[in-house]
């Protein structure tokens, strides 16, 4: 994948287990739209510590956001509602 290419995903999640989105070292994505089917916990996130820095009790998306994450610095969506959770994002490569 480029430079400006799109990177996508959407993934089923048991409760308490984590979406990650982390590229592959070297690389460089900025993300867009974190999409959710059921409450999630969004975390920035380096291996070690976890910052939790938002928390949504609907279904939804979160929008128009410009998160920029590596390799080590990167983003985890917990899911904290019952059930099984479909997750997603959207974003594109920036190195």
């Amino acid at each position: 994948m480029a430079t400006g290419d799109v990177v996508s995903v959407i993934e089923s999640h048991a409760q308490n287990e984590y979406m990650t989105i982390q590229p592959g070292a070297g690389v460089e994505w900025i993300i867009h739209n974190i999409y959710f089917d059921h409450p999630v916990e969004i975390q920035f996130y380096n291996g070690a510590n976890a910052l939790i820095f938002e928390w949504i009790n609907d279904i939804g998306r979160w929008p128009w956001t410009l998160f920029h994450v590596n390799n080590g610095r990167y983003l985890r969506v917990k899911a904290t509602g019952t059930g099984t959770t479909l997750m997603g994002y959207d974003g594109v490569i920036s190195t």
